[in-house]
């Protein structure tokens, strides 16, 4: 199971960006797929997480508003539109799987802790600088 991010990029405070979450050798529409972020010398942060269905959304507090996560299973695809972006949104983003047992994998737990999704590729960054 793996997970292929891209979309990342420099860009302005204020500025926008969308990244994409593939998959490589499996169908995403079984599972609920997180976007996590982190900064230089942070642990890694759940940001958003989606359903299986897509359905249900999951936000942190800090981006609710600004970000807006959605899938598109046809094409094996779950995408992250970034806005109003500001500098602590810097970092290396991350998509991944949802391994937790309590909820079922297609559904989002109501905390986003890294430990609990798999499949994590190597991440895409992104920097808010002006």
């Amino acid at each position: 199971l793996q997970l292929v991010e891209s979309g990342g990029g420099l860009v302005q405070p204020g500025g926008s960006l969308r990244l994409s979450c593939q998959a490589s050798g499996f169908s995403l529409d079984l599972y609920a797929i997180g976007w996590f972020r982190q900064a230089p010398g942070k642990e890694r942060a759940g940001v958003s997480c989606i359903s299986s269905s897509g359905d249900v959304t999951n936000d942190a507090d800090s981006v609710k508003g600004r970000f807006n996560i959605s899938r598109d299973n046809a094409k094996n695809t779950v995408y992250l539109q970034l806005s109003e972006l500001k500098p602590e949104d810097t970092g290396v983003y991350y998509c991944a799987a949802s391994a937790n047992i309590d909820v079922g994998w297609s559904n989002c737990p109501r905390s986003l802790v890294f430990t609990e999704f798999v499949g994590w590729g190597q991440g895409t960054q992104v920097t808010v600088s002006s």
